[in-house]
């Protein structure tokens, strides 16, 4: 299913029928403010798996990452000190992805993990899915970072790739070929490990 919404101003419509695919455990591809990426609700692990399938990802082993819609969201689901909420409220929503500590709440398939990725897309299409779901998505870009071609960025064109193997391509326009910046927060300092769309400030 091929759905087109705007980012400037996202039908709740359009939006109920997306929250309706990840409610039933369907993977979606969606747009963020860098790479389209694919998506599912956190409470289905075999959504999860289906999509670590598709990236070729070792759930025990790669990095994974939830979108949240605010930052008492994120708290639920992440240890976060005094600092990185700070650091996390000066530059949220945006392009990074905060690696921190997970917490209790994560699903068992997300919790084997001791870290967890955590990202608040500045794009409204995203962020209306995850507030309209109620809890995270669990996102990862649409192919490997060093290896984007135009295939990830036209919507139309991940349509004919992917539409066999996802439930939904959400068209929200062009998206970016720049990836979000990687932070560590899981040390004493902040660390860039991977300088991406987000300039930290």
């Amino acid at each position: 299913m091929h759905v087109r919404i705007y980012e400037e101003n996202p039908n709740e419509h359009q939006i109920a029928k997306v929250i309706e695919v990840l409610k039933n455990g369907g993977v979606i591809i969606y747009p963020t403010d860098t790479v389209y990426a694919f998506g599912c609700d956190i409470f289905h692990p075999k959504a999860i798996e289906k999509i670590c399938r598709l990236k070729h990802l070792n759930p025990q082993k790669s990095r994974m990452a939830i979108v949240c819609q605010d930052l008492s969201n994120i708290s639920n689901y992440a240890k976060i000190s005094t600092d990185t909420f700070k650091l996390l409220k000066k530059n949220l929503p945006g392009a990074f992805t905060f690696l921190l500590n997970g917490s209790r709440q994560l699903p068992s398939i997300l919790k084997d993990r001791k870290t967890i990725g955590i990202r608040m897309p500045k794009n409204n299409i995203a962020l209306d899915i995850v507030r309209q779901l109620g809890n995270p998505i669990f996102t990862t870009s649409v192919i490997a970072i060093d290896d984007i071609t135009e295939y990830e960025t036209d919507p139309e064109l991940l349509t004919e790739k992917y539409e066999d193997v996802v439930d939904m391509v959400i068209d929200g326009g062009f998206g970016d070929n720049t990836p979000s910046t990687i932070v560590d927060c899981t040390q004493n300092e902040p660390e860039i490990i991977r300088q991406g769309k987000g300039i930290l400030n």
